[in-house]
């Protein structure tokens, strides 16, 4: 992907998320919506926007009513940057960040087992040379 292409994902994708956080007028848009990335299409004809959205539970009902209002983003985004062509803009739901989450769940319920495991597995701890010497025993050589 060209240098052009990433410049106009992060003007779209900053732009997008300006409108976003000064909240929409639609009572099915709750909960906090980051715009996480942009894909511009190599025809720069279309560009899918993906948000999160906290708490999850929002999140579908969320992206409906921005979907619904995406003429009016494409409008208001158009006015503040200035590009040849504006992109149709989709709004998907970005459910990498949760993956993400489910992932570092599960490697540290692995780590935490494994410091179980390896706790119940160590021997007591012997008397060590000098401690046999301290108590009066002759170190033998």
């Amino acid at each position: 992907m060209s240098t052009h292409s990433h410049q106009i994902e992060s003007v779209l994708r900053r732009s997008v998320q300006d409108i976003l956080s000064r909240g929409l007028n639609d009572p099915r848009v709750r909960g906090l919506v980051s715009v996480t990335k942009v894909d511009v299409s190599p025809d720069y004809a279309e560009a899918i926007v993906w948000c999160s959205v906290l708490p999850e539970e929002h999140g579908q009902l969320s992206i409906k009513g921005i979907e619904h209002a995406s003429a009016w983003i494409r409008r208001t985004v158009a006015s503040k940057v200035s590009l040849r062509r504006m992109p149709r803009l989709s709004f998907r739901l970005d459910q990498s960040l949760k993956k993400q989450a489910e992932v570092l769940s599960a490697i540290n319920e692995g780590r935490r087992r494994d410091d179980e495991l390896n706790t119940s597995r160590q021997p007591p701890q012997d008397q060590s040379p000098d401690q046999s010497h301290e108590q009066g025993q002759e170190p033998t050589s």
